[in-house]
């Protein structure tokens, strides 16, 4: 089976090229499409799946929230799909950047991107909920003044903690994965 990937950008693609084998079993090949953002994802999803004509794939859309509601961006995104005569599609949307995912895994960003002592900040009200930061790029970039998104991305999707990540929206994305994979094996 093929499950293919709808990102709205390059840097989630490096993280899944890295994280991808660690979750995926050998049958499940998974490919990506990169889309300019998430206005290029919208525009051009309904178009991409109907033209998608490979049976036995499953698909995935990955897109940040950034400031806005997930219901509301959920649903936009169940309509592009139905649009695109698709039905059953994984959706799930990063609260608010991918760097709460990784802001959530604080542990990993101290041990990869060479942080001094953030693992220890974990626990701190602010990195608890890191799904709730307004701007988790920029927190990122204050623990790790020397972080690169699509090299961060690259280094952190080979380590994270795929049991013990703090970010919300990260565990359901690894949850809804798990079901494709349950699903397959029925």
């Amino acid at each position: 089976m093929q499950l293919v990937f709808f990102l709205e950008e390059a840097s989630a693609k490096a993280l899944l090229q890295e994280l991808l084998p660690r979750l995926l079993p050998a049958h499940i090949t998974p490919f990506f499409v990169v889309f300019e953002g998430k206005q290029d994802l919208e525009k051009q999803l309904p178009r991409k799946l109907r033209a998608w004509q490979r049976p036995e794939c499953r698909f995935v859309v990955l897109r940040d929230r950034d400031g806005g509601d997930c219901r509301i961006i959920k649903e936009r995104l169940k309509t592009l799909c139905r649009e695109g005569g698709k039905e059953d599609v994984l959706i799930r949307i990063v609260c608010r950047e991918l760097e709460s995912w990784y802001l959530g895994d604080l542990a990993a960003v101290t041990t990869t991107l060479e942080a001094e002592s953030t693992a220890a900040r974990q626990n701190s009200r602010k990195f608890r909920d890191p799904d709730a930061l307004d701007n988790p790029k920029q927190e990122l970039k204050k623990l790790v003044p020397s972080y690169e998104q699509i090299a961060g991305s690259r280094q952190l999707g080979r380590v994270m903690d795929l049991q013990h990540n703090l970010s919300h929206s990260f565990n359901c994305f690894l949850s809804g994965l798990q079901r494709i994979v349950h699903e397959q094996k029925q």
